[in-house]
């Protein structure tokens, strides 16, 4: 099966040798998603609910370039890199997602790319058409 490579605008460009998202076999496939600016390519100012806001913004751009919708998430996973923020990124996530409640994991890392505090990645059923 052909694989289908999605890219928008409304999401930051690749900085590096990857794509924002993949579509195969009916379903997208994002790369992980920090809180770039996609016009400015900088790191939103503000904590950890502008950062979340902020990717899950772009998340929504790639979805949206694929013909997709938070609705249709069946898993995400939650990068981040203190674990004492858990309680205000799951707010914001929630408020995004509203009833939808995809499979979800949560990861704690050392440190992300450009001093991000979260980095968000989704898998989303897509239809074949765009």
């Amino acid at each position: 099966m052909p694989l289908e490579f999605v890219s928008t605008a409304g999401a930051p460009k690749a900085i590096g040798p990857y794509s924002q998202a993949v579509i195969s076999n009916g379903f997208l496939f994002t790369a992980g998603q920090v809180a770039l600016d996609p016009a400015k390519g900088e790191l939103v100012p503000g904590g950890i609910a502008e950062q979340t806001t902020r990717a899950l913004e772009n998340l929504r751009a790639i979805l949206t370039e694929a013909g997709a919708d938070f609705s249709q998430v069946v898993k995400t996973t939650v990068f981040l890199v203190d674990m004492g923020d858990f309680t205000t990124m799951n707010e914001v996530y929630g408020r995004a997602f509203g009833t939808h409640r995809p499979a979800r994991s949560t990861v704690a890392v050392a440190a992300l790319p450009r001093g991000a505090r979260v980095e968000i990645e989704v898998i989303a059923a897509v239809s074949g058409e765009r």
